[in-house]
């Protein structure tokens, strides 16, 4: 905004612009201390890239951190508070701007004829479209105006904002906001307004928080302004994912976002308090940057707010229930085994009711999206859609009356082998394959699937090699992702070989199926992206390159593909964390539990079938989730007679292995975690 003060005064001294009534002396020390701090900044980072830089990337993050004296546990610790700091200079120069702008356009731009102000209310009125305080003393004599004008902004979207000076008294009188005022009545009825208004709710709060009156207000909020988490999965400050999160909340009711999310959209219109989703939204990451759960955290302070506030317990409940299980649907959807009738009847029981999972629902599809833009993509729409389907089912049934595993396989079976008979296929054939096959790769495939892998099965010859079948779906379970699944007699490194062949073909795995027969064939079903996050899409050339490279690499595994060396993104290796590694056997399933959680790597799926080759292990399943810097994926092994693992030292030895073979830089001092046998 320096550009404005040269036109009206014809001066850049900022103490010269206070004495005309530009700043106030409080404003201009704030201005002044913050240019101070960001010419630090600048600074370090010209000095640190040896050149002129103006960008703060995170090459130079941690050691400007060092250089201003910031200090904390570790090195992302004292990051996080340098760049909270940065953040929370940068909002107030924001805000100052706001200020300055606003009083530029009403000296500079003002119309001549000028209409009088007309009256909203006995403290406010219009004033060329701008609500401005009808007296100095308004906040003063009358502190709950400070939040009654976010109130009218958000009932009359006519108005174009807030005139400059009642923004200075706002910033004045914002020190009124203490615990009298948090626990008067008329203000938290006023806040709770704010919610139920039809519009405008994301707008006011971005004021708000803008004004440093919502921080005030909510001294919790307070504390996560300008916070930030240092990685790449979180790319907004907390305060920004909130009101982000809560601005994709509103846009669901918008025809070009409900085509994007038509689930959501639909589950948006009908949930029976909206308010109560908005509220839930405000506080679910509230409890970042304090040490412990912050799901718990926030489940907290979100209750001490509804009782605050009044609410009734239904409300209070359900706000604090979203709080606390913000978190669960994304988890399990991206590292459970969505085919097991166990996982969906666990996770019916943990929501109760189809109210609870609408609005979780709606919940996590706008967290995700509100985290990064990146993040949101079919594949992972796909797997929340299942969860919720199947879900729904299951509390419909009622939670006393769980999916029969038998059931469902005949269910799958009946409707394959109506697909079968009506291709041509003889039954006989058909159910001798079957035999074979096993319970898993029934309940793990729909019925058309079983039908498409049966069918190509039987039509291939004998001593035809690896069958590798490739599609574009359009199941709700897959859809997003491009289905490869091979069948090829069974032999001990097929899933080092195979995703070592993938990752040459420059594939990312998102899901992996893995059965082996009675007969000893190997039946896979993986679920891939291109690098670039999309699906393979109508690209035959690329269909065959695919299908070539993993037959020509199964035909011939002794030749094991060579792990590609490729040069690690310039971002990643700025978080060199070690892996953490959890391994734990199953309570319900004959498998082994192993956890990952890693810095994300070029090949390091590649790597992790090299070890589970090298250890003589075999993979039944995979759930693969790469989020921002980090992978956290979930493998289920056994041990080559396929049972679980049940050797401690075996164990321990597999987790060091892991972490040496995908360590960076092995930071000193780094325990394994649990290992649980």
């Amino acid at each position: 905004f320096l550009w404005a003060p040269p036109r009206q005064y014809g001066t850049l001294n900022l103490r010269a612009l206070a004495g005309e009534g530009f700043l106030v002396e409080s404003e201009n020390a704030l201005l002044a201390s913050s240019q101070e701090f960001l010419w630090k900044v600048r600074y370090a980072v010209h000095m640190l890239a040896g050149r002129s830089e103006d960008r703060l990337l995170f090459d130079y993050q941690r050691s400007i951190a060092t250089l201003l004296g910031f200090e904390g546990e570790d090195a992302k610790t004292s990051i996080e508070s340098f760049m909270q700091q940065y953040y929370r200079v940068v909002m107030s120069i924001a805000q100052l701007s706001d200020l300055i702008i606003q009083h530029f356009e009403e000296v500079i731009l003002a119309p001549e004829d000028e209409a009088p102000p007309q009256p909203i209310n006995a403290r406010f009125q219009l004033h060329d479209g701008y609500i401005e305080a009808r007296n100095d003393n308004v906040f003063r004599r009358t502190p709950f105006a400070m939040l009654e004008i976010f109130v009218l902004m958000a009932q009359q979207p006519e108005i174009k904002g807030v005139r400059a000076d009642t923004i200075r008294l706002l910033r004045e009188n914002r020190h009124l906001i203490d615990d009298n005022f948090r626990n008067d009545i008329r203000n938290t009825s006023l806040f709770i307004e704010l919610f139920k208004c039809k519009i405008g709710i994301h707008r006011n709060l971005r004021r708000m928080n803008r004004y440093g009156i919502l921080g005030r207000y909510l001294p919790e909020f307070g504390f996560i302004v300008g916070q930030m988490q240092h990685d790449l999965f979180h790319i907004y400050t907390v305060d920004a994912h909130t009101l982000n999160l809560i601005k994709h909340l509103r846009k669901l009711q918008y025809t070009q976002v409900s085509e994007k999310f038509p689930l959501a959209s639909k589950l948006m219109a009908k949930l029976p308090k909206p308010e109560l989703i908005y509220l839930a939204g405000l506080y679910h990451d509230i409890g970042k940057g304090r040490h412990g759960d912050h799901s718990e955290i926030g489940a907290v302070d979100a209750e001490a707010f509804c009782q605050r506030h009044q609410l009734p317990l239904w409300d209070s409940r359900l706000i604090v229930w979203l709080v606390q299980n913000h978190l669960v649907m994304s988890t399990t959807a991206q590292r459970k085994d969505l085919s097991d009738p166990q996982v969906i009847h666990d996770f019916a029981g943990i929501v109760g009711d189809e109210t609870h999972l609408d609005y979780l629902y709606v919940l996590t599809v706008s967290d995700i999206n509100a985290t990064n833009p990146t993040l949101w993509n079919s594949w992972r729409a796909s797997l929340l859609r299942q969860l919720y389907t199947e879900t729904k089912r299951a509390l419909r049934r009622g939670l006393e009356n769980p999916v029969d595993r038998e059931e469902q396989i005949r269910r799958t079976q009946s409707a394959a082998l109506d697909i079968l008979v009506r291709g041509g296929n003889d039954p006989d054939d058909v159910e001798q394959l079957w035999s074979q096959l096993g319970d898993d790769y029934f309940l793990r495939h729909t019925a058309g699937d079983v039908a498409w892998h049966t069918d190509a099965i039987l039509q291939q010859p004998a001593d035809g090699g690896p069958l590798v079948l490739i599609k574009e779906t359009t199941q709700r379970e897959f859809e997003g992702g491009t289905q490869i699944f091979i069948y090829a007699p069974d032999q001990h490194d097929f899933f080092a070989v195979t995703v070592a062949a993938m990752d040459q073909l420059n594939l990312n795995i998102h899901d992996a199926r893995v059965i082996t027969s009675s007969s000893q064939f190997t039946l896979d079903t993986y679920i891939v992206l291109d690098t670039d996050g999309d699906s393979i899409g109508d690209n035959p050339a690329r269909v065959k390159k695919i299908r070539e490279g993993l037959t020509e690499a199964l035909r011939n595994p002794d030749d094991y593909p060579t792990i590609i060396q490729r040069r690690v993104p310039r971002q990643l290796k700025h978080f060199a964390f070690a892996p953490q590694v959890t391994i734990s056997n199953d309570a319900q399933r004959p498998v082994t539990v192993l956890e990952l959680s890693a810095p994300d790597r070029p090949g390091l799926l590649a790597r992790i079938g090299g070890i589970f080759l090298e250890f003589d292990l075999s993979l039944q399943n995979a759930k693969i989730a790469t989020l921002g810097e980090r992978v956290e994926d979930v493998f289920f092994i056994t041990d080559a007679d396929n049972h679980p693992l049940s050797d401690p030292e075996l164990c321990l030895r597999l987790q060091e292995a892991i972490v040496q073979q995908l360590s960076v830089t092995q930071e000193p001092g780094v325990e394994l975690t649990r290992l649980t046998i």
